[in-house]
């Protein structure tokens, strides 16, 4: 057994308990954002604190914001913990016509000035401006298309079921992470990523570039995603933060005659 070290701060990283800890002990910044009128969402340690507004009020906003994260650095430096403004990006988000037609003006983070980019890393997904995640797609599958070039170079060394457990880890899960967030994309996004499935298919396959009906078709995955995670939603089998999303919206229709109960989902996405 290892030694017992006490800790007058902070939590022990790659402890069994080091995650729970972490949470426990950074949970004030919820209170913090929600005294100010901020909305906040947390990951372990990346925070993002997001508000709506008007084109007209950005300055405001931006107020708003730099109010809290004055707070929240006064915060964090009672307990010990550093902000990193290195780490720290700001964007604005909107339709390209108001991004294109507003300013979008920097924040201030401790000293630094951040000034609003044009792209924000979010657990692994870029977010751009206008939420086409266009930038996004681009880096997934130039991204996999490198890692499919090196397999085909060893595709003849591997037996078929090495080369599988090859491109599901490299490939195929890099493609179905955060796919759903693809959903009502147009079919010129997702059929970017439907090639790289395709040029999988054939590496597994070992067959040409003719050859059809190889590979799942990602269009019927996101359905298929959506479908599932809502039903969960609707039975209890959700976290709150996903279940409060979807409204049950009953309505009266008639058919032949009579009254048929249909049953739609709201989904309420929130606004930054």
């Amino acid at each position: 057994m290892s030694d017992v070290v006490h800790l007058a701060c902070s939590v022990p990283q790659g402890s069994v308990l080091g995650p729970l800890l972490f949470v426990l002990y950074i949970a004030e910044l919820v209170d913090i954002a929600a005294e100010i009128g901020i909305n906040i969402h947390m990951y372990a340690d990346d925070t993002q604190l997001y508000v709506h507004c008007k084109p007209s009020d950005t300055t405001d906003a931006v107020a708003k914001l730099e109010r809290c994260i004055a707070v929240v650095h006064k915060w964090m430096a009672a307990s010990r913990l550093k902000t990193n403004s290195g780490k720290s990006e700001v964007i604005w988000v909107g339709s390209k016509r108001t991004i294109s037609t507003h300013a979008r003006p920097a924040m201030r983070i401790g000293n630094d000035t951040i000034s609003a980019t044009d792209k924000a890393r979010l657990l692994g997904v870029l977010i751009s401006p206008d939420l086409t995640f266009d930038q996004h797609v681009t880096t997934v599958i130039g991204q996999r298309f490198y890692q499919l070039r090196q397999l085909r170079s060893v595709r003849q060394l591997l037996d078929p079921e090495s080369i599988m457990t090859l491109i599901r880890a490299f490939v195929s899960s890099r493609v179905d992470y955060c796919c759903s967030l693809l959903i009502g994309s147009p079919r010129s996004v997702t059929d970017k990523l439907q090639r790289v499935l395709n040029a999988a298919a054939r590496i597994i396959t070992n067959s040409s570039k003719y050859d059809s009906g190889l590979s799942r078709t990602l269009h019927h995955d996101l359905q298929f995603r959506l479908a599932a995670t809502v039903y969960q939603c609707l039975h209890g089998m959700a976290p709150a933060y996903l279940a409060e999303l979807c409204l049950p919206i009953t309505a009266s229709a008639s058919r032949r005659g009579g009254h048929t109960t249909l049953q739609t989902v709201n989904l309420r996405h929130p606004c930054f």
